[in-house]
This record gives structure tokens, sequence and C-alpha cells, in this order.
């Protein structure tokens, strides 16, 4: 079979702190503070859940986590300030260079399919509006399974569900966990490092490659 590349997606092809300028126009200077906890509550709540055999989509983890980080940072949002933010969620932007880097792979032959925490409406839509949805020949759920990243269920599921081999199947993601999770199941797994000075987890083990961008991971495949 073919190179068959899961790229992750929030965080890895779109941008999660896309509600930034959402959140400026409520709280200023404190927006990428708000953005940043309520990402990593959002990712608390997902594994959590997963442990506890309590699960809920991924919206329901987002809506939880932006209720906690108004409540932690005090900033007292109104309702419909929520609202906005939620919606915001569901069209957030790639990242810039994600566009070109997909139009390369898939141009030599490369299949690429989502691997996401979130629905696959959830995202169908953030593909169809970041204009990246053609680059994808499947959309892999852990909704399908009812259990989220990185718990070994969803990596297994991922090859079950497209008939492939370990040897021929790749996660990106910039998301530490989810590379380390990925690995643990068998899988190679590229870690897309967007910040140069972000550290990988000292779990013992390294990923089996590791980029700045997608630009950089199309120039390796």
């Amino acid at each position: 079979m073919a190179t068959l590349l899961a790229f992750d997606v929030y965080g890895t092809l779109i941008d999660t702190h896309g509600v930034i300028a959402e959140l400026e126009t409520t709280l200023g200077d404190g927006a990428a503070e708000f953005s940043r906890r309520w990402r990593d509550k959002q990712l608390e709540y997902s594994f959590r859940r997963s442990l506890m055999g309590a699960y809920a989509d991924f919206s329901v983890c987002t809506q939880e986590a932006l209720e906690y980080t108004d409540r932690a940072l005090g900033t007292q949002l109104s309702e419909t300030a929520k609202e906005h933010l939620m919606a915001a969620y569901g069209q957030l932007p790639a990242f810039a260079e994600v566009p070109e880097a997909l139009e390369r792979l898939t141009r030599s032959g490369i299949t690429c399919v989502a691997f996401s925490n979130g629905t696959r409406e959830a995202v169908e839509g953030l593909l169809r509006q970041a204009g990246i949805d053609q680059h994808f020949s499947d959309i892999v759920s852990v909704d399908e399974v009812k259990r989220f990243k990185p718990d070994p269920v969803v990596y297994s599921h991922l090859r079950t569900r497209l008939e492939t081999s370990v040897a021929d199947t790749w996660l990106i993601s910039s998301n530490a966990f989810d590379v380390i999770g990925a690995g643990h199941a068998g899988l190679h797994a590229v870690w897309v490092r967007r910040s140069s000075d972000a550290p990988f987890d000292p779990w013992g083990g390294e990923p089996d490659m590791t980029v700045s961008d997608l630009l950089s991971l199309a120039e390796r495949f």
C-alpha cells in the first residue's frame, strides 16, 4: 500500500488560538492567556473523560473548558460572549502553510486523512471553511469508538478502519501526547514542532521525525 499520512486536526492543521481575535474584543490583553488556559483544560477534560469511561464529544469538553477558564480567570463572560466563542471555535483558521503543503503531498501521490478528537461533522466543517477539505480522502473521528487520544484503542481503530499496515501509516501531529500515543501503538509518528522552544515530553523515546511545519514535512515525503 502507498504511504498514508493521518493528520491530527486541532493544533496541527487548524490553529486553536485563532479564537484570540474574538477574545480580544472583550478581554483585551488577557486574550492570549485565556486562549492558552482554555486549550489546556479542553485537552485535560478529554483525557479525564477517556480514563473515566465517561465519553462526551469534543465540543462538550470545549464548552466545559470554556466555563472553567471563565471561572478560573474571573472574566465573567456573558452567555452571548460564550456562544460567540463556541461559534468561533467552529471556524478556526488553518495555519498559513497548510494549504500549500497539502497540495504538494497529494500531488505527489500521498494519501492524506484527517484523524481527530473532534466529531466528523465538526472536522468536516473546519476543513471545508479552511479550503483544504479536497486534500483528504477520509476523516477518522474518535467519536466512532467513544474514546480520546492517546488511548491505544483510537490508533488501532485508525488502522482497522482504513485497512492499513503499521509500516505504511504515519501520524502527523503537533501534540506530543498524540505522537507518543501513536508510537506506543506501533505507528510511525511525526512531531510538528511549531514553537522552536517547545520541549518534547521526556518519556525516553523520540518521534520518528520532527519538522517545524507542514512544508518541511512535504519536503520529506
